[in-house]
């Protein structure tokens, strides 16, 4: 574990509270600009990450040109600092009266939200795609009792302060430690539980096909949806143009009785729903978190094992600047 240094803590948490404050004396699409920005600025000064994210674009689209994939690298990593921006912004901009003018939900979200109000309970998953945030904030603000587990960020002055602000409207945040009890409360008791579902998961997870390499993925998604047979819903929120705003949708639903007569349940959740994770990020690929390290853990023997399929190439998203 990192050594913590409570001084320098204290004096980051400051300095990004004192940001926060100067960020709100402008519009939102105008801190997004500014974000993107920046974003340009770490895409040339950061070597790793600007590596990261075309060795993972590169392998996961072999067959599409190079100088289309540094595109997407580079809005990558511009939407990561967009990101930041969309947090900060959502208790300001979004409430009761106004979240329709920033939240478009596609037709496919009806039989989700007829989930939630019947009580019986689902699992939610997304990935580092669009804007994860805005998915459980936006149910919290319509009423919705939603609990999403999330990774603690290691300064505690930053991390108790974006607690507040990712739960002002009712969703409950759940730490990743030590969060297996309470996530099986939130079933058991006809709870939303909401995760990330694209993180490795080293060498005891499962490992499925994700953009034609294995990656490892946490069986606990599984496991969960099995013991409690409680449906999995894989959705997105994806940002429109380069404004904030966002289309939520879901790519798929994966209910007990699909799985019921599988001869490996919790292999064939896994595979669907992180097959369905792919289909909305080839969807804009420029709005995935390429530079994280999803691939990480390799299978043992993987050399001996049949590769799965490669993904397709991919045009830059329509609209986006060169």
């Amino acid at each position: 574990m990192k050594k913590q240094n409570p001084l320098l803590d204290y004096l980051v948490a400051m300095l990004a509270r004192s940001i926060s404050m100067l960020l709100g004396l402008f519009p939102v699409n105008a801190n997004l600009r500014t974000a993107r920005a920046a974003g340009t600025g770490w895409w040339l000064i950061s070597r790793k990450h600007r590596d990261r994210a075309m060795e993972n674009l590169t392998r996961s689209f072999p067959d599409t040109p190079p100088e289309k994939l540094r595109i997407i690298a580079r809005q990558s990593i511009g939407h990561f600092f967009e990101l930041v921006i969309d947090v900060l912004f959502s208790t300001r901009t979004i409430n009761l009266q106004r979240w329709h003018r920033y939240v478009h939900l596609d037709p496919s979200v009806r039989d989700v939200l007829e989930l939630a109000m019947r009580d019986r309970g689902a699992i939610m998953l997304t990935g580092h795609y669009g804007n994860w945030e805005i998915l459980g904030y936006t149910m919290a603000t319509l009423g919705f009792k939603t609990y999403s587990v999330a990774r603690p960020i290691d300064n505690p002055h930053i991390d108790a302060w974006l607690l507040g602000v990712r739960q002002r409207k009712g969703q409950v945040i759940l730490s990743k430690r030590g969060v297996t009890t309470t996530a099986q409360d939130v079933l058991k008791n006809g709870g939303v539980l909401g995760l990330i579902a694209d993180q490795n998961a080293g060498p005891k997870g499962i490992f499925v096909p994700f953009f034609g390499r294995l990656a490892s993925t946490y069986k606990s998604i599984g496991l969960l949806a099995i013991e409690y047979q409680k449906p999995v819903v894989i959705g997105y929120a994806r940002r429109r143009g380069d404004r904030f705003e966002f289309d939520v949708g879901v790519t798929d639903i994966i209910y007990p009785e699909d799985w019921a007569d599988q001869p490996d349940e919790l292999r064939y959740i896994t595979e669907r729903y992180t097959a369905a994770i792919e289909t909305f990020v080839r969807q804009d690929p420029s709005q995935y978190l390429w530079i994280h390290r999803r691939w990480k853990t390799r299978p043992k023997n993987e050399a001996a094992q049949p590769a799965p399929a490669a993904a397709p190439a991919i045009e830059p998203p329509a609209g986006k600047p060169d």
